[in-house]
């Protein structure tokens, strides 16, 4: 998507459907939520919601995670 959305404007209908669809390829593609939200001028929570409306399954948070140590031989 070459053209930013007007920030805070509404996107309904065809052209949310649309920007919908090429969040959902990028995002299957490898892309972060963070980075199609800088990319399309729109906020984390906006594009989290719009990846969640399209039925994507959303990836886990990378980096280091809290939990049970692997036991060490």
């Amino acid at each position: 998507m070459a053209e930013t959305l007007k920030k805070g404007s509404r996107v309904t209908g065809a052209a949310r459907d649309k920007l919908a669809a090429d969040l959902k390829r990028k995002y299957d593609d490898g892309a972060s939520i963070r980075a199609l939200a800088e990319e399309t001028g729109r906020s984390y929570g906006f594009v989290h919601r719009m990846l969640s409306e399209s039925g994507v399954t959303l990836r886990g948070r990378g980096g280091a995670t809290r939990g049970k140590k692997p036991p060490s031989d």
